[in-house]
């Protein structure tokens, strides 16, 4: 099986060691308590681990190569061997590559460790361990300290109270990804994700897991999601239907439809089915219509009794990653990824678009109205690309041609792809995508575009943030708004997202890689 990750990065001062400002004295080396401990259970599970590390005293003369080797051998007599030792000697004037929060660290060490920065784990005490992690395309675990800022707690993807507490997240995360026994061979398997094109999107891998193992899959999603599910990979059938306990804007329910239903599962002669849900739905009803249907073995999440209706009742953390929750709940019905499965979202195709790429698009639009960054605040972010000298293309989905004109004014091209597919192509040639939380950033994800996440706090970063691709989140993470789910922004002037400044979303779309096309001239 694929495990989900391959190698352990640590932040040294504050997360390993305590934190004694430019120490260049073995002598005043302390490791953090019970620091050694949880690396040897994480180097027991088979884990790679290594040190990602600022060290600007390097830079400022306070202290000399040799005294900060001294300092980290130290540190491996205390806690044992780190594979690789990735350090930034430069201070914030050097502008480097390396220096967290830019992801050069990251990227060396996964690469020293003979992985890939998705298969990583970063932990740290600061928002720049964040910001590394997920500028790579790595996960971020957060343990603070009394020097880290409550924002920056705010919006750390996860967070332990201690170093033994983030092996104890990572050893759990792992644990659900492991496949149980299966009672036989899986022939027809329906999974069934009935919400949005980005809820489908990011089940994706899970769906691979069932592919894996079973002869054919049957997906059964609703009209918004229809689109997204012939892209995905390791799926045989697609049954489309609305179901009004998941739809946002449902009618009424109509005994004639329900029973329609129930037959056209029928057809399908699944052997057995797995419903997956976000972690505010309930797999319940539709586990009643797959019983009528004959279906003899169902699994899904659920927290209320299911009675008869379950085979496999699972339970998870409410603090994963969609993309691990559904990827855990395919685990408990004995389905994993194969070993060469990156565990990452992916599609079958997606036709690049016209023209030899590098440019930028903007989203404007967002399904929940509290989700998009103020139009305004989007036209001054296109301005400001564009004058930077980058091709700057403002993306229209689905009734969004206004909202596009008004974001991309005189500064950049508006497209309008006539398809999901089209707009997967257009991201795949992109050099980095500005959108808020919304399904296009979950496209992005999909073809491994880079983005830039304007997200609301409305939901949890850390679940439906995107998945190990490279990421800058702006915004505030500790807006009111926070965790309310809100699909209505209450708070008047929008100010987790209408406050972001422009410069820093040109500094983001920077460190993503994304170069300008051409660079204006300024007089002597």
């Amino acid at each position: 099986m694929s495990r989900l990750f391959d190698a352990v990065l640590l932040d040294r001062d504050g997360t390993l060691i305590v934190d004694v400002p430019y120490n260049g004295d073995p002598g005043r080396v302390v490791p953090m308590p019970g620091a050694r401990a949880a690396l040897d259970r994480l180097r027991a599970a088979g884990l790679r681990l290594g040190v990602v590390t600022n060290q600007s005293g390097l830079a400022r003369g306070r202290f000399t190569r040799d005294q900060l080797d001294a300092v980290n051998r130290r540190v491996e007599e205390l806690l044992g061997p780190f594979g690789t030792w990735q350090i930034c000697p430069h201070d914030d004037g050097g502008r480097c590559a390396c220096r967290k929060p830019a992801p050069g660290l990251v990227t060396a060490a996964a690469a020293a460790l003979g992985t890939t920065p998705g298969r990583c784990v970063l932990v740290g005490d600061i928002g720049r361990d964040m910001s590394a992690a997920l500028a790579a395309g790595a996960t971020g675990i957060l343990v603070p300290t009394a020097v880290t800022r409550a924002t920056e707690i705010a919006a750390a993807p996860a967070v332990a109270t201690s170093l033994a507490g983030a092996a104890d997240r990572i050893l759990r995360r792992e644990d659900l990804v492991r496949p149980a026994a299966r009672p036989g061979k899986a022939r027809t398997v329906l999974v069934a994700r009935s919400d949005s094109a980005g809820d489908v999107l990011v089940t994706g891998p899970a769906i691979r897991a069932v592919a894996a193992g079973a002869d054919r899959v049957v997906l059964l999603c609703g009209p918004r999601g229809r689109a997204a599910a012939g892209l995905l990979p390791g799926v045989d059938e697609i049954i489309e239907w609305r179901l009004p306990w998941i739809d946002p804007h449902p009618g009424p329910v109509d005994p004639g439809d329900i029973a329609a239903l129930t037959a056209r599962i029928a057809t399908a002669q699944a052997d057995e089915a797995i419903v997956f849900t976000s972690f505010h739905q309930s797999a319940l009803p539709l586990a009643l219509l797959l019983r009528l249907a004959g279906i003899g073995r169902i699994t899904a999440i659920s927290e209320d009794y299911p009675g008869s209706l379950l085979d496999v009742r699972h339970r998870v953390p409410d603090d994963l990653p969609e993309p691990e929750r559904a990827r855990g709940l395919a685990a408990a019905a004995g389905f994993a990824l194969p070993e060469d499965d990156d565990g990452a979202l992916h599609l079958t195709a997606a036709t690049r678009w016209t023209g030899d790429g590098g440019y930028v698009v903007v989203h404007p639009g967002a399904a929940a109205e509290a989700r998009a960054c103020p139009p305004g605040t989007l036209r001054r972010v296109v301005d400001a690309l564009a004058a930077a000298g980058h091709e700057v293309l403002v993306s229209a989905g689905p009734g969004e041609d206004l909202l596009a004109a008004q974001v991309a004014g005189d500064a950049a091209a508006r497209v309008a792809p006539p398809s999901l597919e089209a707009m997967a192509g257009l991201l795949a040639g992109a050099s980095c995508l500005v959108a808020a939380n919304t399904g296009p950033a979950h496209l992005a994800a999909a073809v491994g575009a880079p983005i830039v996440s304007l997200y609301a706090p409305t939901v949890p970063f850390g679940r439906w943030g995107p998945y190990r691709v490279p990421v800058v989140r702006l915004g505030v993470p500790d807006a009111p708004c926070r965790d309310t789910r809100a699909s209505a922004c209450a708070v008047p002037g929008h100010p987790c997202l209408s406050t972001i400044d422009p410069a820093e979303v040109l500094a983001a779309v920077t460190q993503l890689g994304a170069r300008p096309r051409t660079q204006r001239e300024v007089a002597a």
